[in-house]
């Protein structure tokens, strides 16, 4: 059972009663991720995550990390580009526990001089690990070439220079004054829970958090075509094809998910049969569909060798081509329902991912999207839906492409991306 709330001063608390369960998760979630940074910050709200766990007025670092293990508890925190989380998985009976945490962590962080300059040095290890990670890394700098000078396009964690910059005085304005206020935070939680204890439990530590400032102004998006080559000695060249995607609230974005998953979501998708089981050419290749506010993405990930990366690439743009002419089969059509709807339904037996998907769902949309209306838009969706959109996004104005590894533009050229 679906319950909301909203504080006198703007704080939205959203919860799901899953009595069958002896767990509950719970999360504060707010709506400023890295698109919310200038560039001279970029990387400050994953450096606010970071410290929110060291250390509060009344627990050290080490303090919380022994409280929440101590009922064998989860205590964790993420950082993306429009929402940041902290939140906590504990049995029912340690709900109290979890309250008093969240809140201390979010309300009371000290933000000690000593822990950032520990902590700086922990998210440049961060930083290097995910550039020595290149199929990792070339999303990131596909994302940079995509997206260009748009916000959308700077890396969660930062680089080595701007989080060299952030000191104390400027985590704690970002944090108090400008982003995280209560119109910008939704509390979710799912599991054996009561609805009105959720509510009382966080209310008497957040009702009385007022608002500071204005919401920061989000620039729009235009998709504009890219091409990017990154020379690096590696064993392959990691490759990211790209177009634009849909915004969250899009009308075709179910259309878009089947689109995704018939290309390239599973082992069965047309990518995967035809360029690593058919040809060999890749040992990884798969799709995926990133939707913002205002904006989206469809991109393809896949790593080959030297010499055939002109000879994947083509066989990516071809399929793309492909259904954009042709558009797909009933079947195609029917099976991706059928996995969509199985993956959406396995995911509802885990409290996590449904704490997650609640609060997203009022993050992006303002009200709770039942299991049963997503499960009836799948099954809406029509092959000319999907026809239309690829014939709307699989277009030479926006396709792009990011490779890195042993390869310079000799090797592969703009003209690849014709279609």
């Amino acid at each position: 059972m679906y319950q909301k709330t909203v504080l006198d001063n703007g704080i939205k608390i959203v919860t799901e009663q899953i009595p069958h369960v002896h767990s509950i998760a719970l999360g504060i979630w707010i709506i400023t991720g890295s698109r919310d940074e200038d560039k001279s910050e970029n990387g400050i709200a994953h450096f606010i995550e970071h410290m929110l766990f060291k250390g509060t007025k009344k627990r050290t670092a080490l303090e919380i990390a022994k409280e929440i293990d101590s009922v064998g508890g989860i205590l964790n925190a993420l950082t993306g580009k429009e929402y940041t989380g902290i939140y906590a998985k504990v049995l029912d009976k340690n709900i109290d526990l979890a309250f008093d945490l969240l809140a201390d962590i979010f309300l009371n962080s000290t933000f000690d001089s000593r822990e950032i300059e520990r902590e700086r040095d922990v998210i440049f290890q961060e930083i290097h690990l995910s550039e020595d990670i290149p199929d990792e890394h070339i999303q990131e700098l596909f994302s940079k070439s995509y997206f260009r000078d748009h916000p959308l396009s700077k890396p969660i964690l930062g680089n080595v220079e701007t989080v060299s910059n952030l000191d104390r005085e400027k985590l704690i304005s970002f944090f108090h004054q400008n982003h995280y206020q209560p119109s910008k935070v939704v509390i979710s939680a799912t599991g054996n829970l009561n609805h009105n204890k959720i509510v009382n439990g966080f209310k008497k530590s957040f009702d009385s958090v007022c608002e500071q400032s204005t919401t920061p102004y989000r620039s729009s998006l235009q998709p504009v075509s890219s091409f990017s080559i990154h020379t690096k000695e590696l064993e392959q060249v990691h490759l990211c094809i790209g177009t634009k995607g849909v915004a969250q609230n899009h009308p075709l974005r179910y259309a878009g998910y089947i689109l995704n998953t018939i290309l390239g979501g599973s082992m069965s998708s047309r990518l995967f049969q035809e360029i690593r089981e058919k040809k060999g050419l890749a040992y990884a290749i798969y799709s995926y569909f990133s939707s913002y506010f205002d904006a989206g993405v469809f991109a393809v990930y896949l790593g080959v060798s030297k010499k055939t990366a002109s000879e994947a690439v083509k066989l990516v743009i071809d399929e793309l081509h492909t259904c954009k002419d042709n558009g797909i089969s009933d079947s195609e059509l029917k099976t991706a329902k059928e996995q969509l709807k199985g993956n959406t339904l396995l995911a509802s037996e885990n409290v996590d991912s449904r704490m997650t998907r609640l609060a997203k769902c009022e993050i992006y949309f303002n009200r709770f999207i039942p299991i049963e209306e997503i499960i009836e838009n799948i099954d809406k969706v029509t092959s000319q839906e999907i026809k239309d959109l690829a014939q709307e996004i699989f277009d030479s104005d926006y396709l792009s492409l990011a490779a890195l590894g042993p390869i310079n533009h000799k090797d592969l050229t703009p003209d690849l991306l014709d279609i």
